[in-house]
């Protein structure tokens, strides 16, 4: 299965997020903000980035910027997972790189079918 990179600085959402997605056989790894989240995507170079956007030291969006201008991260999956509902939130999500915006709180099957979906290319 998959190598997941989950950058939550909410304890509670990253095991919410590791409940729905480890019985499927995805290896979950843990980034807790946005710095750690561009060293791990790099280090680890995992198949699918988990995004939130409100995390300290770089937001979800400066991630987003930084990641796709690394050489070879220019088509991974980038999922963003946030409580930003705004149109121009999703807009400016989009504009930065990510390939999916989901709004908090989420039903767990939509956040599965738009993993499944950016896994499969």
């Amino acid at each position: 299965m998959a190598r997941i990179l989950i950058a939550d600085d909410s304890n509670t959402q990253v095991q919410y997020l590791r409940q729905i997605l480890t019985p499927l056989g995805h290896e979950i790894i843990v980034a807790q903000d946005g710095e750690d989240a561009e060293a791990k995507v790099l280090e680890e170079r995992p198949d699918l980035l988990i995004l939130d956007i409100v995390m300290p030291k770089r937001n979800g969006f400066q991630v987003t910027r930084a990641i796709r201008q690394h050489p070879g991260m220019e088509t991974m999956p980038i999922l963003v997972v946030t409580s930003m509902n705004r149109d121009s939130d999703r807009y400016w999500g989009l504009k930065q790189g990510a390939n999916a915006y989901i709004n908090k709180p989420f039903d767990p099957q939509v956040l599965l079918s738009t993993v499944q979906k950016l896994l499969a290319g």
